[in-house]
C-alpha cells in the first residue's frame, strides 16, 4: 500500500514552518494516542502521524522527502527513516515507539520523549523504567491568561489546590509544581498572533489615511498604544512597537508587537467621491504617476 503524503497526514501545507508542523503533530498525537482514543483505527493512525512527523521534523529528511517523496526511504537493509520499533505494556496501557536508524535527533513535537505523551494522559513512571518520572498533567488556559499569568484552582488526586501560572507561558510550556509538572495548552486569539514573545496584529486604515498619514490606536497585550502612520504608507507596511509584546518567562524583558497595515479600498463611492478621484487621477497623469 502506498504511503500517504506526510504533509496531508499532519494536515499542514508544504510551506508550513517547523513550529506549525510541531503543533500539528502535538494536536494529532494527543487525539489519536491509542490509550486515549479507543477507535478502531486509532493505533494505526497514531503510527502514521509519528512516521510523518519523524520525516518532516528532521531538516535533512524533510529536504530529501520534498525532492524524492517516500521513494527516497524505500531502500533495503533498514536504511529508511523508520528503522526499529519498540512496543510494550505499562499497566493497562500499551505503547509503540518507532525510531530511526540514526539513533538520535528526533524532536517529539515538544514532548521530551515519546512516552511523555503517555504521561500527559495518565502520569506515572516511564514505561522503560529507566528513570523515575514526575506525574504530568495538562491545563487549558486563555490566550491572555498565558500572556499575563493566572492562578487556577485544580483538583489532582482528590486534592484541590491553587497553581500559579507565570506570565509569558506559551502553548506547550511545561511548568513544575511541587511533585508534578503541568503542560500548558494556550487557546488562540482572533486579534493577536503570537510568535514566541512577539505579537503580530493587523490595523486597517482607509486609502485617504494611507495617502495623507494618520494617527491610529493599536490594541496590544499591554494596552492601547497610539501611533502615527506617515503619509504615503503602503499596504502591508510593518510597524514595530518595541517592548509591547509578551513578558519573557524567565526575565524582566518583553517581546515586540508588530503591526501590519492593511489599506482598505471602498467598494461604493458617491458621485462626488468619484469625481474627486477622477480629478486626482488626471492630476497624477500630468505629474507622471501618483508616487
Amino acid at each position: 500500500m502506498a504511503e500517504k503524503d506526510c504533509y496531508q497526514v499532519l494536515g499542514v501545507s508544504r510551506t508550513a514552518s517547523a513550529d506549525e508542523i510541531k503543533k500539528a503533530y502535538r494536536k494529532l498525537a494527543l487525539e489519536y494516542h491509542p490509550d486515549r482514543n479507543k477507535g478502531k483505527d486509532a493505533a494505526e493512525k497514531f503510527k502514521e502521524i509519528s512516521r510523518a512527523y519523524e520525516v518532516l521534523s528532521d531538516p535533512q529528511k524533510k529536504q530529501t522527502y520534498d525532492q524524492f517523496g517516500h521513494a527516497a526511504f524505500e531502500q533495503g537493509g533498514g536504511q529508511g527513516p523508520f528503522e526499529g520499533t519498540q512496543s510494550g505494556r505499562y499497566g493497562p496501557f500499551t505503547y509503540t515507539y518507532t525510531s530511526s536508524g540514526g539513533g538520535g535527533g528526533f524532536d517529539f513535537g515538544g514532548f521530551s520523549d515519546p512516552f511523555e505523551i503517555f504521561e500527559q494522559f495518565f502520569g506515572g513512571a516511564s514505561p522503560f523504567g529507566a528513570r523515575q518520572r514526575r506525574p504530568v498533567y495538562s491545563i487549558t488556559i486563555d490566550f491572555m491568561e498565558a500572556v499575563k499569568g493566572v492562578e487556577k484552582r485544580v483538583t489532582i488526586n482528590g486534592k484541590t489546590q491553587t497553581i500559579k501560572i507565570p506570565a509569558g507561558v506559551d502553548d506547550g510550556s511545561r511548568i513544575r509544581f511541587g511533585d508534578y509538572d503541568v503542560i500548558v495548552e494556550a487557546m488562540p486569539n482572533k486579534r493577536f498572533k503570537r510568535e514566541g514573545y512577539d505579537i503580530i496584529s493587523e490595523k486597517e486604515i482607509s486609502f485617504p489615511q494611507a495617502v495623507l498619514g494618520t494617527e491610529a490606536e493599536i490594541e496590544t497585550v499591554q494596552g492601547v498604544v497610539k501611533i502615527k502612520t506617515p503619509a504615503g504608507t503602503q499596504p502591508d507596511t510593518i510597524i514595530r512597537l518595541r517592548g509591547k509584546g509578551v513578558t519573557h518567562l524567565r526575565s524582566s524583558g518583553h517581546g515586540d508587537h508588530y503591526v501590519r497595515i492593511k489599506v482598505t479600498v471602498p467598494k461604493h463611492l458617491s458621485s462626488e467621491q468619484k469625481k474627486l478621484l477622477e480629478e486626482f487621477e488626471m492630476e497624477s497623469k500630468r505629474n507622471k504617476g501618483w508616487f
